[in-house]
């Protein structure tokens, strides 16, 4: 069992920063891959970047250049730094790893979900 506790999230104004940060912890596991995803009102959750136990890296287009996702494997601990933010950035953001337990099952998790909200 693997357990997922996010923080900072918040309110801010549009051009502003923020950095989530996701910390796993738990029983025996080896992440495969971590990321953060969002889901704002009336839409489907949507994946907003991840990264493998590689240290390979993938955004959506819509915040390339202006979110910066990135690990701490000490910590296993998973970041994601906002910039130039806008309103539509405005969604509860979740944390999600894939984890490969001692029998070798992949398990996803999800971390309780953070409220960013921007303000125009």
């Amino acid at each position: 069992q693997v357990q997922l506790v996010e923080s900072g999230g918040g309110l801010v104004q549009a051009g502003g920063s923020l950095r989530l940060s996701c910390a796993a912890s738990g029983s025996r596991f080896s992440i495969n891959a971590m990321g953060w995803y969002r889901q704002a009102p009336g839409k489907q959750r949507e994946l907003v970047a991840s990264i493998t136990s590689g240290g390979s890296t993938n955004y959506a287009d819509s915040v390339k250049g202006r979110f910066t996702i990135s690990g701490d494997n000490v910590k296993n601990t998973v970041y994601l730094q906002m910039t130039s933010l806008n309103p539509e950035d405005t969604a509860v953001y979740y944390c999600n790893v894939v984890v490969v337990n001692s029998y070798s099952v992949r398990i996803n998790y999800w971390g309780q979900g953070t409220q960013v909200t921007v303000s125009s």
